[in-house]
Formats: structure tokens, C-alpha cells, sequence
């Protein structure tokens, strides 16, 4: 799926979340929105996902015109919210295989999949709890294995390493993240964290106050920066300085 944002824009009253935001993403990357708090990073993600209306601007699909009534687009990503949509009074199987059934993916086979995926997040002993006795982690992680399940074009995740899971959760994340790259997908996540930005994305994008500052692979921040290490970092300092 190749993605196409142009002068995008959104204000929450006189906060300007998104600045003209224009932006060309092909398939099968994994890329890192890196902002501080209220720099625009979910907003973004919100918009993609059809959550929130543009002031300006729009997004394409495929060059297809992206519009909340255009059912057969949003199908093909979903977006992950720091805290899931998820009915908390039902179990974790059901809630998944809701998911399945909103994006019409319940097809035959679909339940090896899932079992497979319970027990890679170490879920098959709670697919019957209710969600709402789970921890935020393992609630995070039952969206997260409805994603999975359904296996999209586009994967939108809102801070999901700052989602409460283990690390042995968070291992198996990346590595289907990764599967899901070479096989075409391209998996677009929030965050905070320099270090993550910097491990795990084929590009990193930058954004602030919402503008985007950057948008590349790290290979090429560094070589703009002039050093091989803590190139984010240093934009950062710069960002923040300019702000003052």
C-alpha cells in the first residue's frame, strides 16, 4: 500500500496539532513517528486511521482517496491505540475474534492462527478471563493479537512499547513487525524513545509542534548530523532550542 499525505492539516482550537503535513510512504517499511508529548504523533496516526477529520489537506491510499465512508480503505490498516478498543466485559478470545469479524478476516483456517498467537504472547491460558481482569499489558497485547490475526496492510500502533508488555512480548512484537515488512506490510508506531527510533524502524520520522522536522532512514540523519551516534538526540537539542 503506498501512502500519500498532502498539506494535512488539524487544529484542536487554537493547538495546532498538524501543520501541512506532507508525506510519501511505500510499502513494506517500518516506521518510527518520533515526538515529544503534543507534538502531533497521535493526531497523525488518528487522521490516517480515519479517527479524526482534516481541516485541510488529504490522505491517499493506492492514489484512492481516503474517506471515513470508504469502508473497503479502512479495512486495510488498523490502528492500535495506546489503550485498545476493546469490550472489557468479554474474554480475550471474543474480543479478538470481533476484530476478525469488523474486518472481515474470520476466514477458515483463521483459528490455528489465533492459537498460535495466544500462545506466542503467552495468552492461551487467559483466552477465556474477561478483559477487564487483565493488566493493561495483557489487554494491550489481546489488541495486539487481533491485529495480528488480521494481518493488514497498514499496522498504525500508538506507543506500543510504552503499552505495559513483557519483554518477551515486546520480542515477539518486533519480530512480526518484521515478518510483516518483508511480506509487503508497512507498520507506521508511535514513540518517545530515541533508543527505540533508533533500533527499530527502516526510517524515522520526526515530528514537531506538528511540522515534520525529518523524515529518513538513521543511516542518513547521521550522515546530515555528522556523527554516527546520537544523531536524534542532537535534532532534538536543536528542536527545543529553536522552541525557546
Amino acid at each position: 500500500m503506498r501512502i500519500e499525505l498532502s498539506g494535512v492539516s488539524k487544529r484542536y482550537g487554537r493547538t495546532r496539532a498538524l501543520d501541512a503535513v506532507s508525506l510519501q510512504i511505500e510499502p513494506g517499511q517500518i516506521i518510527a513517528l518520533l515526538g515529544s508529548n503534543g507534538a502531533g504523533k497521535t493526531t497523525l496516526l488518528r487522521a490516517l486511521a480515519t479517527i479524526v477529520g482534516l481541516d485541510r489537506g488529504e490522505i491517499r491510499l493506492d492514489g484512492e482517496l481516503l474517506t471515513r465512508d470508504r469502508l473497503d480503505l479502512r479495512r486495510r490498516m488498523m490502528f492500535l491505540p495506546d489503550f485498545p478498543f476493546l469490550f472489557w466485559d468479554q474474554s480475550t478470545l471474543k474480543n479478538i475474534a470481533t476484530i476478525l469479524r469488523l474486518h472481515e478476516a474470520d476466514a477458515s483456517g483463521v483459528e490455528k492462527r489465533v492459537v498460535e498467537l495466544l500462545r506466542d504472547f503467552d495468552l492461551l491460558p487467559l483466552a477465556d478471563t474477561p478483559v477487564q481482569s487483565l493488566s493493561r499489558g495483557q489487554g494491550y497485547k489481546t489488541g495486539l493479537t487481533g491485529l495480528l490475526a488480521v494481518n493488514p496492510e497498514l499496522w498504525l500502533l500508538d506507543e506500543p512499547f510504552a503499552s505495559g508488555m513483557d519483554p518477551h512480548a515486546i520480542q515477539a512484537f518486533k519480530r512480526h513487525a518484521r515478518t510483516a515488512a518483508a511480506a509487503g506490510r508497512t507498520i507506521i508506531y508511535s514513540t518517545q524513545i530515541l533508543d527505540v527510533a533508533e533500533r527499530f524502524s527502516d526510517r524515522v520520522c520526526v515530528i514537531h509542534e506538528g511540522e515534520i522536522r525529518a523524515f529518513d532512514s538513521l543511516e542518513r540523519l547521521q550522515a546530515a548530523a555528522g556523527t554516527q551516534e546520537q544523531a536524534l538526540d542532537a535534532l532534538f537539542r536543536r528542536l527545543r532550542e529553536e522552541s525557546k
